[in-house]
């Protein structure tokens, strides 16, 4: 990388891709239960569906740093455990497992085959894999195939073979797949086109007859090689094959699905063909042929059946019958084919079905669901089509047959998997006056599609929420012995006594305890085996199992202002700064240290730590002290109350807690001391068990009140619970065991203490102002929680409301019926009965039609009614296509909503009849919309902006500037300035930066004395702009088409000289520069993320943070690009990366700075992915770089995760 650039950007995902391209299933850990693979862009995650509960979770999410075409589960004869073959763009075939025991993916075989990239006659496209994993089969769209044999050695590892080859030059292949044959040779069906002839005929009579065969490829085992067995033409719309059990399953060969017909073929069996039914309906377009675009074939004990979906998403049930012997057994030869409607789901990219009845449907748009089987549909009204009624000919006409689509009966929803694809635009705004801003999208498509709030936090599960008769002040759970499995009471302290709630089947109150209820309470504890403690201001209560009380005083006129306990030792702090120490004696009593400890301000909070297994203490006091600092104290017997170490604070410690936590750094447990300030800011340094030294102090500022600090325990892990303005939860990441620092979405609380009881095992409970609320934490492993407001058709762009929390969308959907058009079909007077009826849209989509655009603008609360306020449908076949907020000068600076459609558009090529530019004006603080008048343009307006008190508008290749008449809008000014199509507009002082669809952005200045719009510098590169936001009046970033971002800057003296007061003649006059504006851009930064940007603006995501850009992806992506301050973090990280390039090498074996160059060489960009793999290698590695780095491996790790916090998640 150029290091000459004088900017760089640090580049980090927030939240990985949400679509899934690919899903396979399989034993991949070894054990009875199945797991999904998912491929999302350049990610590989592993889930875990549980039967039980109907949920799945992510047990593993990796970056392979390559796009993943296709996936393949395999399992070699006689094991129990499937591994998974990636075909990516590396050029390579990789083959990996799941290692349950590490919880990370391990590369067992990558085989070079060709280039990298995506390339059309390099292999990677299409993958198959022979039933008993014996062989697999790679191929490309056209020419090439390769076969890998797959075996065992001596040592039971997994071989792979030289690649055996079968191509065939010009040809071109549409499906692929491996044939169920049992243990004979390996036969893989492929679906082919042979277009020599096409080629060379001029005429084009050749390609109207060109015909598509069904070829079987065999494997022969003994000879070692590949060859073409058999071959026969197929029906040539054909476009999936699936795979029908051999051996003693079924008859073997595959079914071969075409537009409206599946055939069953084989090479020794007759074809039998059955139609794909249609719907019948009102608004259904009887003509309409479908084709299937996913399927599944599922075996049972003797018996199997495939459940294929059509593009409209209608799941049909596919079995085959076969001719019985005499016994009434199966022969293996084909009877018949059958058909019929089963339930409808979303349109998928994949089916799985488990073994434990559920089906996992990987939605092609909106969020992923999850299935139970209700019954199978063998038993239902649905009418059956066999093959016996139709011709098997693919060339023969039949009649078409139809269903009538009905609410779900055999499959239930369990669970719906949050997902943002796609997502088409996005802003960050803090609409609720919280400390840090929210994000809001729309996503999804048609009647599936959403507008998401997105908010950093935990999902919090309410439980208990109870008033209390006065405010308290702390709360504590205890039980009442050591083996005690539940919490047995809830002790809430007041300001002038305490109260003993039992924890039962209900929580009640109990006076007979032993507590002293006349005084507060400042410490409870569990000691020994079967004692209580109660700290009060004026003593100590031990309270034996017997109900014995010992009372230890206070020394005349002070008080205890501090405590800290475990379950063998107790520290309290005096009034006169003094601290008391004691320790549990053999007997079960509390022994007094004799001498006292005198500090020199006074305490503000200690913290013992638990005791570790097998020791009978725990080591070290924490003491902070209203001095701004902490001390360390220790409690050997031969040092007791001996200062250790001592850490200054930036203002007085409020709580401190010593905790053990897992370490990503040593991989094992690690002593934590936790600190919170007055201040709010809240402090982890690591406690070294044996010097006491505190070291590696990581900061991170909660909110503007004192933070207090209290151990918890989630999912089975410790855990630490601040609260300040918000609550916050510190733990370990599930996956990585990186610490983490989330908010809870929930009521900021004052106290917290871990709760356990029958009904709730693992939960927290808290005080908020005078209610006592009980919660637990499922989920770890998202932290941003989506709440979803559904919409009507696929969102296209939307904008915010100036003043008031308020969000207008426009939505359009092509080929679909609009609203009036479909009333009049449903209420025309030929409806024959039972086809009237109108099907909801979210489960069964839109009634499509050719040429036809359904479009509607939306009014959007998301904080107070969480919901749309009114629908403007559009009528006359016009469709929305962008929207903007403008205040007219004109009309002593009113805000109008602006909104531009087009009608009658053709996307590709693109025509249109016309175009409108409609004024709204807001009523009712916003909440409704009144139409004002609308405009005709030639074109429909394909970007809108408001620009000093007017509207500037881009129709085609022009810019115009119109001012708000009574009538109509005024046109004051236009001018060509870019070759194709205006796409977006941004704006600074009179500069106009203007995306061209395909030929990047220029930018315009508009003189206002003379009325002008000027292009004075454009760009080098013919970018597809797809997103455009000013990082500074100089500079421009944006995204293109094929997934890249790119900073470009002007010149500082073309820019200074565009400014200058004058008409901007020398402007106009300038010599043209190769037919452009007269200067040109130069590329800052330069980087491909893998996912298409639909929004980039500046902003910041915490409290606090500083300016980042923040970019969506078309796929549910949410990425950061964070600006370096000094050059010093650009080296280290720069070397960090390449250490990391040659250490932890892509999973797919694609090279990693060749993927991030995929277009144009990466420049000034960090990838912030990359380097945040490095606490996961191993300690070897790790300390090998930290070596080469000149830094301790924790330095290194705390500048990574650094990175982050400050400016993001």
């Amino acid at each position: 990388m150029a290091t000459t650039s004088s900017m760089f950007m640090y580049s980090l995902t927030i939240q990985p891709p949400t679509s899934v391209t690919q899903a396979i299933l399989g034993q991949f850990a070894g054990t009875k239960e199945q797991q999904i693979v998912t491929a999302s862009g350049s990610r590989l995650t592993i889930h875990k569906p549980d039967p039980t509960q109907g949920k799945i979770t992510t047990i593993l999410s990796q970056d392979v740093f390559g796009i993943i075409r296709t996936l393949a589960a395999f399992r070699l004869a006689g094991s129990n455990k499937d591994y998974i073959i990636i075909g990516s763009d590396s050029g390579r075939i990789t083959i990996i497992e799941y290692v349950p025991a590490q919880n990370q993916f391990n590369r067992l075989h990558l085989e070079t085959f060709g280039k990298s990239g995506i390339r059309r006659v390099i292999p990677g496209q299409y993958l198959a894999v022979d039933p008993k994993g014996r062989a697999c089969l790679i191929a490309s769209a056209e020419k090439n195939k390769l076969v890998y044999v797959l075996n065992r050695n001596a040592q039971a590892e997994l071989t792979i073979s030289s690649p055996l080859e079968a191509h065939k030059p010009q040809t071109l292949v549409f499906a692929l797949v491996g044939l169920d044959v049992g243990y004979e040779n390996p036969v893989f069906a492929v679906l082919e086109v042979d277009y020599t002839e096409c080629d060379q005929d001029p005429t084009g009579q050749a390609f109207q007859e060109v015909e598509k065969s069904l070829v079987y490829y065999e494997l022969d085992l003994g000879l070692n090689h590949v060859v073409r067995k058999w071959s026969d033409p197929v029906d040539r719309t054909a476009n999936m094959l699936l795979q029908v059990p051999g051996g003693g399953d079924g008859p073997s060969g595959v079914l071969v699905c075409g537009l409206d017909n599946i055939t069953y073929r084989h090479s020794n069996q007759d074809a039998f063909r059955v139609p794909i039914p249609r719907r019948r309906g009102a608004t259904e377009n009887p003509e309409r042929k479908r084709c299937i675009t996913a399927g599944v074939m599922h075996k049972m004990r003797g018996a199997f059946f495939f459940l294929l979906q059509s593009e409209d998403g209608d799941l049909f049930k596919v079995t085959i019958d076969m001719i019985e012997d005499d016994n009434g057994q199966p022969t293996g030869e084909v009877k018949k084919l059958k058909i019929k409607y089963f339930d409808t789901v979303p349109v998928a990219s994949n089916l799985c079905i488990l073994k434990s009845g559920f089906l996992f449907v990987a939605s092609e748009t909106g969020n992923h669901h999850f299935y139970q089987f209700e019954k199978l549909g063998d038993d239902d009204n649905e009418t059956e089509y066999d093959s016996d009624s139709f011709p098997a000919d693919p060339t023969e006409a039949y009649t078409a047959v139809y269903f009538h689509p009905r609410p779900s009966e055999n499959v239930n929803l369990v669970e719906s998997i949050d997902s943002m694809n796609p997502q088409l635009d996005c802003k960050v705004a803090n609409l609720t006056d919280e400390d840090a801003p929210q994000i809001y999208s729309i996503c999804g498509s048609g009647a599936r599609s959403s507008f998401r709030m997105l908010k950093h936090g935990l999902e919090v599960n309410d439980i208990v929420d109870s008033e209390l008769p006065s405010v308290p002040a702390a709360v504590w759970t205890t039980k009442i012995t050591r083996n005690d499995e539940f919490d047995a009471y809830i002790v809430l302290s007041f300001d002038n006594g305490t109260l003993v709630l039992s924890i039962g089947e209900t929580v009640e109150e109990v006076t007979d305890t032993g507590f002293l209820s006349s005084a507060s309470t400042l410490a409870v504890q569990q000691l020994g085996e079967d004692a209580l403690i109660q700290v009060h201001p004026k003593g100590i209560r031990h309270i034996r199992a017997d109900r014995r009380v010992n009372e230890w005083p206070v020394p005349q006129h002070r008080s205890i202002v501090a405590a800290t306990t475990n379950e063998r030792q107790v520290a309290v702090a005096l009034s006169s700064g003094e601290i008391v120490y004691f320790e549990m004696d053999t007997d079960g009593s509390l022994a007094e240290y004799d001498e006292k400890r005198e500090m020199s301000g006074t305490v503000t909070c200690l913290s013992l730590g638990e005791v570790p297994e097998g020791r009978v203490r725990s080591q070290f006091l924490a003491v902070g002290c209203d001095d701004s600092t902490v001390r360390i104290l220790s409690l050997d017997p031969e040092s007791t109350l001996e200062n250790k170490s001592v850490q200054a604070l930036t203002s007085a410690p409020s709580a401190l807690s010593i905790m053990a936590m897992p370490d990503s750094t040593s991989g094992g447990s690690t002593l934590y001391l936790h600190i919170g300030l007055y201040s709010g800011v809240y402090l982890r340094t690591v406690l070294d068990e044996i010097t006491g030294e505190l070291s590696d102090t990581r900061t991170r500022f909660l909110g503007p009140k004192p933070a207090k600090l209290f151990k918890v325990s989630v999912k089975g892990e410790p855990a630490v619970l601040a609260l300040s303005s918000r609550s916050w939860l510190g733990y370990s990441d599930p996956q990585t065991k990186n610490f983490m620092l989330t908010p809870l979405s929930y009521v900021p609380l004052e106290w917290g203490s871990n709760f356990s009881s029958e009904q709730c095992t693992e939960g927290m409970v808290g005080i908020q102002g005078q209610n006592l609320r009980i919660f637990s934490i499922e989920k770890l492993g998202s932290n941003l929680l989506q709440q979803s407001i559904p919409l009507t058709y696929t969102p296209r762009r939307f904008v915010r409301h100036p003043e008031y929390p308020l969000f207008y969308t426009i939505e359009s959907d092509n080929n679909t019926l609009s609203i009036e058009t479909k009333q009049r079909l449903l209420n025309s007077e030929t409806v024959v009965n039972g086809d009237g009826v109108e099907l909801s849209p979210e489960e069964f989509g839109y009634a499509r039609a050719q040429g036809h655009w359904a479009s509607c603008i939306h009014v959007v609360d998301p904080i107070n009614a969480k919901a749309t306020l009114q629908q403007i449908d559009l009528t006359d076949n016009e469709a929305a296509t962008t929207i903007v907020a403008v205040s007219f000068s004109s009309q002593s600076d009113e805000t109008f909503l602006v909104v531009g459609t087009g009608k009658d558009v053709t996307v590709s090529p693109r025509t249109s009849s016309a175009g409108f530019i409609y004024i709204y004006r807001f009523l009712e603080d916003g909440k409704e919309l009144e139409f004002i008048h609308k405009t005709k343009t030639e074109q429909p307006p394909s970007a809108l902006l408001a620009f000093q008190g007017r509207l500037l508008a881009g129709i085609g290749n022009e810019l115009r500037i119109y001012d708000l008449g009574l009538k109509q809008l005024l046109r004051k000014c236009q001018a060509q300035v870019v070759p194709n199509l205006v796409v977006g507009l941004q704006t600074q002082g009179s500069r106009i930066i203007v995306s061209d669809v395909q030929e990047s952005i220029v930018y315009v200045v508009y003189k206002y004395q003379d009325n002008r719009l000027i292009p004075f510098v454009d760009d080098v590169i013919a970018r597809w702009t797809t997103c455009t936001t000013m990082v500074d009046y100089e500079t421009v970033a944006g995204g293109d088409k094929f997934g890249n971002l790119w900073l470009l800057r002007c010149p500082q003296k073309v820019s200074e000289e565009s400014d200058e007061d004058s008409s901007g003649g020398h402007l106009v006059h300038e010599r043209q520069y190769l037919q452009g504006a007269p200067n040109r851009l130069a590329l800052m930064c330069h980087f491909y993320p893998q996912d298409i940007p639909t929004s980039i603006q500046k902003t910041q995501l915490v409290a606090g943070g500083r300016d980042i850009l923040v970019w969506t992806g078309l796929q549910g992506t949410l990425g950061i690009l964070v600006p370096f301050v000094s050059r010093e973090d650009v080296d280290f990280f720069q070397t960090l990366e390449q250490h990391l390039r040659g250490e932890e090498a892509p999973l797919a074996g694609r090279d990693h700075l060749i993927y991030r160059s995929y277009y144009v060489p990466v420049k000034g960009m960090i990838d912030g992915d990359l380097c945040e793999r490095y606490p996961l290698l191993s300690n070897d590695k790790k300390q090998m770089i930290a070596g080469e780095l000149d830094r301790s491996v924790r330095e290194i790790e705390r500048k990574i995760s650094d990175m982050r916090t400050r400016v993001a998640y």
